[in-house]
């Protein structure tokens, strides 16, 4: 069975952590996505599998919206946890933005491009 959670030991939660993903991170975008990941490398260790969500005030004026938009990112990245794993590893730091000013209507929009997002990494 599955594992469908999205643990706080999962969360990306430490200015530390973060400000080493910004530092030494690669961007990488599909569609109105955009993550930056972390890898773990012999002279970056990465502890364990942590994530993110970010969405900017500047696209999105009001928290309610802000909120929706991270709950969506959220619950994407939890229902294809191991499909993210497969693709950009076990040992990952990873933040993901909505770069868009549009509210995404409807959850399989976030979905489909998630999965895009996962499926360009594995061939690269």
């Amino acid at each position: 069975m599955q594992n469908f959670t999205y643990s706080r030991e999962e969360k990306l939660k430490k200015n530390t952590e973060i400000a080493l993903l910004f530092d030494k991170g690669k961007w990488r975008s599909c569609g109105n996505l955009r993550i930056i990941i972390l890898k773990d490398k012999p002279n970056l260790p990465v502890e364990s599998h942590k994530f993110g969500v970010s969405v900017s005030k500047r696209y999105f004026k009001k928290a309610v919206h802000r909120n929706r938009v991270k709950r969506l990112l959220r619950e994407c990245y939890r229902l294809n946890k191991d499909l993210f794993k497969e693709a950009f590893g076990e040992k990952t730091l990873a933040m993901m933005f909505w770069v868009s000013s549009e509210m995404p209507a409807k959850f399989q929009e976030v979905e489909e491009q998630f999965i895009k997002l996962c499926q360009m990494q594995k061939k690269s």
